[in-house]
């Protein structure tokens, strides 16, 4: 008999068992302390991670506010790329009016592993605050963050409007 190699973990087996334990805490706090109280958490959470992802692509981005609303995009983009790699998810962000931007998302593993984990009932996706926190940290403020339609509820896809006060990121 002839031993078999254990296969190393990839970038992406790691993401996914992160995600099912995330899943599975949320789950644990749920049962002890209620939905509401999870679902603040995980808000709070991901915010502050959004925002530390914001910072960062504002820096790889020169630093320097966005010249216009295409190049916000390409931030926001980036933002979503960095911390929900595309092979997670399926989705994008267009810029649909003068200062606004839709952001569409047709698969969402994260609703995915909630719902793996027995979690789904109770539980409120966290996105409006997730943009909120790219923008903090790309410095740019929010007069509309909100959503439209939810992957959680049964639409066909997430769709999320970010209203922007200053599209190219000057007072």
């Amino acid at each position: 008999m002839t031993a078999v190699e254990p296969r190393v973990a990839r970038a992406m087996d790691v993401y996914r068992q992160w995600w099912l334990h995330d899943a599975r805490w949320y789950q644990g706090v749920a049962k002890r302390f209620g939905h509401e109280v999870a679902n603040e958490i995980n808000a709070e959470a991901l915010r502050f991670v959004a925002e530390h992802v914001g910072k960062r692509m504002l820096r790889q981005f020169g630093g320097k506010p966005a010249a216009d609303l295409d190049e916000l995009r390409a931030r926001y983009d980036a933002c979503a790329e960095y911390m929900f790699p595309s092979e997670l998810r399926d989705g994008g962000i267009e810029v649909i009016g003068e200062d606004l931007l839709e952001l569409t998302m047709r698969q969402n593993f994260a609703v995915t592993m909630v719902r793996m984990a027995g979690s789904l009932d109770g539980y409120e996706c966290p996105c409006t605050e997730i943009h909120a926190g790219w923008s903090a940290g790309l410095g740019i403020e929010l007069t509309e963050n909100r959503a439209t339609g939810c992957l959680r509820h049964g639409d066909p896809a997430c769709r999320l409007l970010m209203r922007v006060a200053t599209p190219d990121g000057k007072d």
